[in-house]
């Protein structure tokens, strides 16, 4: 399709023709499935973006003043979709049905619940033998479960510094486990 049969279509849909918009969608059509399967990275979500796309742009056309930015317009709309949809979409897992074959459920047995006492009991008690500022890092972690950047804020320090001394009071806490197996 040359640019002066894209504007003639342009004006046509914007005008209400169908067709028009249906001719439109055709021939872009490749070109906003390719923009929506890079960004979302699964041939299914991008079809149905690509169908959300069309949507949008018969709605919005009318508001498209330079019908010859038609491919443009077209694009960008494909590529703010597809960013919104990879952001609030979780992400999904597909499994086949036999990767399920080999988990199974077994009760826990009351040595199960003794030996995970245990177990948390010698975690705590390496915690109790950290420096203060290595136990409150990983309490603040991984008790209570705050992010990076709250506990940026919390400690009054960059991310990048919580994420090293994260790192720190870990080896520092397996250092510990492993003296009080030894001993």
């Amino acid at each position: 399709m040359s640019e002066q049969e894209m504007i003639a279509f342009v004006r046509r849909a914007q005008q209400g023709d169908r067709e028009a918009f249906g001719e439109l969608a055709r021939q872009f059509d490749a070109t906003v499935f390719g923009t929506a399967l890079r960004r979302l990275r699964n041939r299914s979500e991008a079809s149905e973006l690509t169908q959300d796309v069309f949507v949008q742009a018969m709605r919005k056309l009318p508001q498209l003043r330079e019908p010859e930015r038609f491919a443009g317009w077209l694009r960008q709309i494909a590529v703010r979709m597809s960013i919104n949809r990879s952001v609030r979409r979780p992400r999904e897992m597909a499994s086949a049905p036999e990767s399920f074959n080999h988990v199974t459920y077994e009760p826990r047995s009351p040595l199960d619940d003794l030996l995970q006492e245990e177990r948390s009991h010698q975690v705590w008690g390496g915690l109790k033998r950290l420096r203060e500022l290595d136990r409150k890092t990983l309490i603040a972690f991984y008790i209570e479960g705050q992010s990076l950047k709250q506990m940026s804020d919390v400690f009054d320090r960059p991310v990048g510094t919580i994420k090293r001394r994260l790192h720190t009071a870990r080896n520092r806490l397996k250092d510990e486990l492993v003296d009080m197996q030894l001993a």
